[in-house]
């Protein structure tokens, strides 16, 4: 790929004020104002967004768009959905537009307002992007099919409960920690493993067994855009430039519970990892840091496994080694991830995109790690059906 980034916006996240309506209209200017850019030389804008049409009755976004600046009166603008990984797939049509050269700037945002309905609504609308007949349609819900993952992985890798509980409370505190220097994070906390683990059962109940509360990303509200050109123009505009060198797209079978894929392993997510790293031309071992799709704790255990920092079954490892902290080799998700700075769905792989562009910037949300040169997101949508990898690097 030769795509770069030269505009980005991140909103707060958490339970907002703000309708969906201002969540695209403010990330839309507020990237166009961050490129230099005026609207009318976007030639296309790309809406990712799960489900507006049930959190807040509003399908057709896509022409939502128009309202950011007059400019962009009669421009092509598509609204993209796949399920927590809609931002994602927006900024791959984006790119692939610009690369097979019909427009020159492309415009793209991430938005969803969830807050509006209560957690019984919120639940429904999340589970419809499971495999409705056999897994939302009997009672299967987000925190039940990744609990499922944890139970796989147990059972494959024969580990305890209380092994598996010390890894997800290591990993949940680690992000709320992180999250603290995030100020746009929807729940910063310091807290630590062992605090977590303490808690009695009324104020970390168990969701899905063997996932408690704490064990879950957040139900948030908040908008990310980016402005995208290829990288020989991005190098003419500005001074500083971030490149997504690489993206790696997998599908696999929709449903978990049909046993037509693994239940112990992000199958899906470690091919797309592999493929853009082979495009990319990298490896594990040249990333400086990565922002990965914690909606579970299980999820974010499974990663390590996918991007290759350990072997499968030995992922705790990572935490254990301090691998995946502040300080550490490979940090994972200075941000605080989905699990504090919050998971708006549709939103959560433009975020992503805007956390590792500023990040090599210097310019990071929170924590900034040090001469950071190589990035790496990994955004899933469903029960990791839709697999997005990405390779970000700071070229000048």
């Amino acid at each position: 790929m030769s795509i770069s980034v030269i505009g980005t916006y991140h909103s707060k996240f958490g339970a907002l004020e703000d309708t969906i309506y201002d969540l695209i209209l403010n990330a839309g200017r507020g990237a166009m104002k961050d490129s230099g850019l005026e609207a009318d030389a976007i030639g296309a804008v790309f809406l990712g967004n799960f489900s507006a049409g049930q959190f807040v009755n509003q399908e057709h976004l896509g022409a939502m768009v128009v309202d950011i600046d007059p400019g962009l009166r009669f421009k092509p603008s598509t609204r993209l959905e796949n399920a927590c990984a809609s931002g994602s797939a927006a900024i791959e049509m984006a790119s692939y537009a610009l690369e097979a050269g019909e427009i020159d700037y492309a415009l793209v945002i991430g938005a969803e307002k969830m807050t509006s309905l209560d957690t019984r609504g919120v639940t429904h609308a999340l589970a419809t992007a499971s495999y409705w007949p056999d897994e939302g349609a009997n009672g299967m819900t987000f925190p039940g099919l990744f609990a499922e993952f944890a139970k796989g992985y147990m059972k494959h890798y024969d580990y305890s409960l209380e092994m598996m509980r010390n890894t997800f409370a290591q990993i949940s505190a680690k992000n709320h920690t992180n999250a603290v220097e995030n100020p746009l994070a929807h729940m910063p906390m310091s807290i630590t493993a062992e605090k977590i683990l303490g808690k009695e059962d009324r104020k970390n109940p168990i969701i899905a067994d063997p996932l408690r509360l704490f064990d879950c990303s957040l139900v948030s509200d908040g908008a990310a855009a980016l402005v995208l050109t290829k990288t020989e123009n991005a190098l003419k505009i500005k001074d500083d430039v971030v490149e997504i060198s690489a993206m790696g797209h997998t599908t696999d079978y929709l449903s978990l519970v049909s046993g037509k894929r693994a239940d112990y392993e992000l199958t899906a997510g470690k091919l797309a990892i592999q493929k853009a790293y082979a495009k990319a031309g990298i490896t594990v071992d040249d990333l400086d840091f990565a922002e990965v799709h914690d909606c579970f704790t299980i999820n974010e255990l499974l990663a390590y496994e996918a991007m290759g920092i350990k072997e499968g079954g030995m992922g705790h490892l990572a935490l254990e080694e301090g691998i995946v902290f502040r300080d550490g080799k490979l940090p994972v998700n200075l941000s605080g991830g989905l699990k504090a700075k919050g998971h708006p769905v549709g939103t959560t792989g433009v975020s992503m995109a805007v956390l590792a562009t500023r990040q090599l910037l210097g310019k990071a949300v929170g924590i900034q790690k040090k001469d950071a040169e190589t990035g790496l997101t990994f955004n899933v949508g469903g029960s990791s059906a839709s697999c997005y990898a990405s390779v970000y690097k700071r070229i000048k």
